[in-house]
């Protein structure tokens, strides 16, 4: 094959087809919207549980698995599926196509799983309340996401005059890792594995959370390479943190894998160590080129990263984990990892990958709901955990401060709800007008070819 056809073949395909992350980012909005107005039902149910009768068997317990997977495989997961088809040039060519209909599949099968749990079917281990025919179809649809990412990869491979050795060899082991991980969500599913827990809590072990913080700060290296570029010359921290990420994985394999109490020194002495990238972080991130709409996403992301480093380890502590176990203590760091920085960082991903379309998260109100929104119910969460931790009983027997605590938490997550919401509608508009755009674009190309046929 000559070298100008395959120039020639690659430019028709190289230019990324915009709608492929506008429905990425719609659909993943959708999801938060949606699993966010549970979480509003869910805070309703702990002020007035009888509330639930009105729609019985539907009972807390059947809404809250749909509620935190709808977060975790929804939300989350799917603005990180716009990156890796961006990242692997799938949102291009004719399998620009293909890229929307997995994501269409991912949503059908976050559907198909709903109705499991809501049926009452689940594993019974957090996040992974896949089982019976939902614990295959999801896998499977991992799996023909992986096949468009393989074929993107075969095509750059043979029509991409531009693609490094380098480039290929870090997107081929990138194919190998995402070819696992069904097999691996299959395999955790099963309510007969375990991983090491902390004998004095029940809980993750310091060593298994250092592991899963550098899971993190490896996700966290390789995003930018997907939506941005780097800055003119040699970036001078990168060394360094890779550096840093290597001894501290040396440190996790040294650590090795048994169940240990966080009253050994080693444990959280070690999971100290992640306090180092609250800085380390943003030296990272200065080296790319960020744009001017995506600087508050970036800035926030940067708070809530050493927010939720610092407290991590604080928590984790002997005497403060002992009396913050089982309490909305943790569920508050959990919302700070999930609400405050995760969706923080999302939102930048999904701000720099939409291009002018990422204008949809410029509410100002929105931004502000959302931030001190989740600020606010993280503190509240702290406070109601601390209080549960000596007296269990608070949050069971109704009362005046726990009734109130509860009831701005409600108030606080109608706000949030409110937030996704004008977000969702604000996509919805731009996924709307693209279509239209193209719709026109595409009638005066073939009035034209009439034209001339005629």
């Amino acid at each position: 094959m000559s070298s100008a056809l395959r120039d020639d073949t690659f430019e028709d395909a190289a230019a990324p087809d915009r709608s492929v992350i506008c429905h990425a980012a719609w659909h993943g909005l959708a999801w938060l919207a949606v699993a966010n107005l549970i979480g509003v039902w869910l805070a309703i149910l702990l002020l007035a549980p009888s509330a639930g009768n009105l729609i019985a068997p539907l009972s807390y317990g059947r809404w809250m698995p749909v509620h935190l997977d709808l977060q975790l495989y929804g939300w989350i997961s799917l603005p990180l599926i716009g990156w890796l088809l961006r990242a692997y040039r799938a949102d291009s060519g004719q399998l620009a196509h293909w890229s929307k209909v997995a994501i269409f599949l991912w949503s059908l099968a976050l559907m198909l799983g709903s109705i499991s749990w809501l049926s009452g079917h689940s594993s019974g281990k957090l996040f992974l309340d896949w089982t019976g025919y939902v614990r295959i179809f999801f896998p499977a649809t991992i799996l023909f996401l992986w096949i468009i990412v393989v074929l993107a990869l075969l095509r750059d491979r043979f029509f991409n005059p531009n693609l490094s050795r380098k480039e290929l060899y870090s997107k081929l082991g990138g194919t190998v890792l995402l070819f696992i991980v069904p097999f691996l969500l299959y395999f955790a599913s099963n309510p007969d594995v375990y991983p090491s827990i902390n004998p004095s809590t029940g809980g993750p072990t310091g060593s298994s959370q250092l592991e899963s913080v550098l899971v993190i700060v490896a996700i966290l290296f390789l995003l930018p390479y997907g939506i941005t570029r780097l800055k003119a010359g040699k970036p001078k921290w990168h060394r360094t943190c890779w550096i840093v990420f290597g001894l501290e994985s040396l440190l996790c394999l040294a650590l090795g894998r048994h169940n240990a109490s966080q009253h050994n020194p080693v444990q959280y002495l070690s999971l100290g160590t992640v306090l180092v990238w609250a800085p380390l972080l943003p030296l990272y991130y200065r080296a790319f080129m960020w744009p001017t709409n995506a600087r508050i996403w970036l800035h926030a992301t940067y708070v809530w990263w050493s927010m939720l480093l610092v407290t991590g380890w604080l928590v984790f502590l002997p005497g403060i984990l002992d009396r913050f176990k089982f309490t909305d203590g943790l569920v508050g760091h959990s919302l700070m990892a999930m609400a405050g920085f995760v969706t923080t960082l999302l939102i930048l991903v999904l701000v720099v990958l939409l291009e002018q379309d990422g204008d949809i998260f410029l509410s100002t109100w929105a931004f502000w709901a959302w931030q001190l929104g989740t600020f606010l119910y993280v503190v509240i969460m702290f406070y109601a955990g601390w209080i549960e931790g000596a007296d269990p009983a608070f949050t069971i027997v109704p009362g005046p401060l726990r009734d109130a605590i509860y009831w701005l938490r409600l108030l606080l997550g109608i706000a949030m709800t409110a937030a996704s919401l004008q977000w969702l509608w604000r996509s919805t508009i731009s996924v709307r007008t693209n279509h239209r755009i193209s719709r026109d674009v595409i009638q005066i190309h073939e009035d034209e070819i009439a034209g001339v046929l005629s």
